[in-house]
């Protein structure tokens, strides 16, 4: 696991090694520790809107002794999966816009108001709470069901910019961005998470609606 101190110690690290300035956005794990939600995490997940800023990064990470790693290995066959690196059991997952099935878009980069900077050429902008809960969404892993539980426990949601965003994501050509976000969040709703009946009802009559102009063409 990384600690927010380790955290703190491997961005700095790579950070001094950085030959120009880039920007990056955090989301995971990595975003609820700079939001003060979780004290630790597997990994550091960041999204590059930039494939020559990720590429920088990369090299920045490899100069101080991270290697790459199969992202099949966590990820499967899915598509948008991340470039990962490793450093003993530390890990870095590095999405370029697109994170599976999602794209982290302008909405959601625009509402990433919270930003930390590490020495002089690392930029990080903290993924708002809402768009972590999307994120969780499309990696959908093991631990982002007890991670999104304890953003919606801690946050007050506001549940229409959920709504907007799966909509805004199908506008993009993510057509499965409904569909993973309700059946997401009716998990979370069988563990007793507060899911507003209402919100669910919205997204399956809005993904009915989405079938049905699909069969139209």
């Amino acid at each position: 696991m990384i600690s927010i101190e380790n955290q703190q110690s491997i961005l700095i690290n790579i950070a001094r090694e950085l030959k120009e300035q880039i920007t990056a956005f955090t989301i995971g794990g990595t975003a609820m520790m700079f939001q003060g939600l979780k004290n630790s995490t597997l990994d550091i997940d960041l999204v590059f809107t930039s494939s020559k800023d990720q590429e920088g990064f990369i090299q920045a990470a490899r100069k101080i002794g991270w290697t790459y790693l199969d992202s099949k290995i966590i990820y499967g066959e899915r598509k948008n999966i991340p470039i990962m690196l490793k450093l003993i059991d530390e890990r870095l997952d590095l999405f370029l816009i697109e994170v599976i099935d999602f794209i982290f878009s302008d909405s959601m980069q625009k509402r990433a108001k919270i930003t930390k900077q590490f020495e002089r050429n690392l930029i990080l902008k903290i993924a708002d709470p809402h768009d972590i809960i999307i994120m969780k969404c499309a990696t959908d892993r093991i631990k982002d069901i007890d991670d999104a539980r304890t953003i919606i426990e801690n946050i007050k949601i506001d549940w229409n910019i959920l709504i907007e965003e799966a909509q805004k994501q199908i506008n993009l050509g993510k057509e499965r961005a409904i569909l993973e976000l309700g059946t997401f969040l009716e998990r979370l709703q069988k563990i007793k998470v507060a899911i507003p009946k209402k919100i669910l009802d919205e997204l399956w009559l809005l993904l009915e609606k989405q079938i049905k102009q699909k069969r139209k063409h």
